[in-house]
C-alpha cells in the first residue's frame, strides 16, 4: 500500500501487525514511562479502580518507606473514587462485591463515617486491582512497580522504578493523563456510547473532547491530556519532548494532522475536526507557515495511522469514535486516510518533511 507516490518508510502488513498491537505500545521504546502509560492505556483491568490505583501510586512513591500498608494506601485510593463517584457513580460493569462502592458512596451523602470508608476499602476495595494492574494482554510487565506483599507483609512494597519514574517526571504529566483516561471510560459507560456509538468531537475553542447529549454538549476532558500519552510525551511531527502543562516552556498545542484549510476543497468541517485528525506538536510545529501550506510526508500518514490504531486498541469510547469516522476494518481505515491524502495532495501539491528532533518514539 502506497500513499499517494511515496513509498519511504513503509511497513508490511505483518510489521504493521506487530507494531499497532497494545503488547508493543511500551516495548517499542521500553522507558518507565511508557510502561506506566501502557498499563493505564491498554492494562487488563478495565475497571476504573486502575486509575485510582495508578493516582495513588505516584503519590505515595515520596514515601520514606518502601512498604506501603493497605490502611495507608486506602486512603488517597478511596479519595480519589470518592470524589469520581460523586459526578459519575458508575465505575465498574460488574456487580459491586462488598458494597465498596455502596459505602464511598454514603461517605459522599454524609452517612458513612472516614474510619468505615477507610476500613471498606481495606477489605473490598483491592481484591482484583492489585494482582491486574501490571497485566497488559494478559501477561505482566517487565518492570513492576511495586510488589505485591499483603500476605506478608500486609501491604505493597514500591519499586525503585517507582520511585524513579516519580523522580523524573514528577508524575505532572501521567497524573492528568490517567485522570483524561479516567473520565473517557466513565463518559461511555454512563452514555453506553459502545452501544448508541455516539461520537466524541473537539471543541477547539476550549481544547477539550465533548459529546452531545440529548443535544446538548458535555465536556468530557482536555484533548491535550487524552492524546498525549498516546504520543509519549512527544511532539507528533519532530519528537521534540513536549507536556500538557499550560506554564511550561514546551506546552503542547492540539493540532490538525491534515490542514483545517482542506474544509474549502470539498472535506466538510466536521471531518477535518475529527479526532482521528487531532495531534498534539510542538509550538515550532504548530506555528510552522510551512506546514500549512503542504501536505504532511507519506511517512506521518503512516504514523497518523499508526496512532490511530492505538486509540481504537486502547477502548472507551476513542475506539468507537475513530471507527465512525474512518472506518470499520483497518484496511477500511487506510483507505479513509489515503483519499484525505489524495485530496490534499492535489491542492497543497508539496510535501512537508520536518527535522527530526528526537527519536522515534511512537
Amino acid at each position: 500500500m502506497q500513499w499517494g507516490n511515496y513509498n519511504e518508510g513503509f511497513l508490511t502488513s505483518d510489521e504493521r501487525d506487530i507494531i499497532s498491537s497494545m503488547t508493543k505500545f511500551h516495548l517499542i521504546v521500553p522507558t518507565l514511562e511508557n510502561y506506566y502509560r501502557g498499563i493505564i492505556l491498554f492494562g487488563d483491568n478495565t475497571a476504573t479502580y486502575k486509575f485510582a490505583l495508578g493516582k495513588s501510586l505516584l503519590e505515595l512513591a515520596t514515601n520514606s518507606s518502601d512498604l506501603v500498608t493497605m490502611e495507608e494506601l486506602a486512603e488517597p485510593f478511596s479519595a480519589h473514587l470518592v470524589e469520581h463517584i460523586s459526578h459519575s457513580p458508575k465505575q465498574i460493569t460488574r456487580s459491586d462485591r462488598g458494597g465498596f462502592l455502596n459505602v464511598c458512596d454514603k461517605y459522599n451523602r454524609g452517612e458513612a463515617t472516614k474510619d468505615e470508608l477507610i476500613a471498606c476499602t481495606v477489605k473490598n476495595g483491592f481484591k482484583d486491582v492489585i494482582k491486574a494492574f501490571h497485566k497488559i494482554n494478559g501477561k505482566d510487565i517487565e518492570t513492576p512497580f511495586y510488589v505485591d506483599e499483603r500476605k506478608t507483609n500486609k501491604g505493597i512494597r514500591l519499586t525503585d522504578e517507582l520511585r524513579q519514574l516519580v523522580l523524573e517526571h514528577d508524575g505532572t504529566d501521567l497524573t492528568p493523563e490517567i485522570e483524561s483516561r479516567w473520565r473517557l471510560v466513565e463518559t461511555a459507560w454512563s452514555l453506553r456510547l459502545s452501544r448508541n456509538v455516539v461520537a466524541v468531537c473537539h471543541d477547539a475553542e476550549n481544547e477539550k473532547l465533548i459529546v452531545n447529549q440529548n443535544n446538548r454538549r458535555k465536556g468530557v476532558t482536555s484533548s491535550r491530556n487524552a492524546l498525549n500519552g498516546y504520543q509519549r510525551g512527544r511532539c507528533f511531527f519532530c519528537y521534540e519532548k513536549i507536556s500538557v502543562r499550560q506554564n511550561h516552556p514546551n506546552v503542547c498545542h492540539v493540532d490538525h494532522f491534515f490542514p483545517y484549510s482542506l474544509r474549502r476543497q470539498g472535506i466538510i468541517e466536521e471531518i477535518i475536526n475529527g479526532v482521528w485528525n487531532l495531534v498534539l506538536s510542538c509550538s515550532t510545529c504548530n506555528g510552522s507557515g510551512e506546514k500549512g501550506a503542504k501536505v504532511p510526508s507519506p511517512t506521518l500518514v503512516e504514523r497518523l495511522n499508526r496512532r490511530n490504531e492505538y486509540l481504537i486498541e486502547s477502548n472507551h469510547p476513542l475506539k468507537e469514535t475513530i471507527i465512525l469516522q474512518t472506518g470499520k476494518t483497518k484496511q477500511a481505515r487506510i483507505g479513509f486516510i489515503q483519499g484525505i491524502f489524495d485530496t490534499a495532495r492535489v491542492s497543497l501539491v508539496n510535501v512537508w518533511y520536518p527535522e527530526a528532533k528526537g527519536d522515534p518514539t511512537f
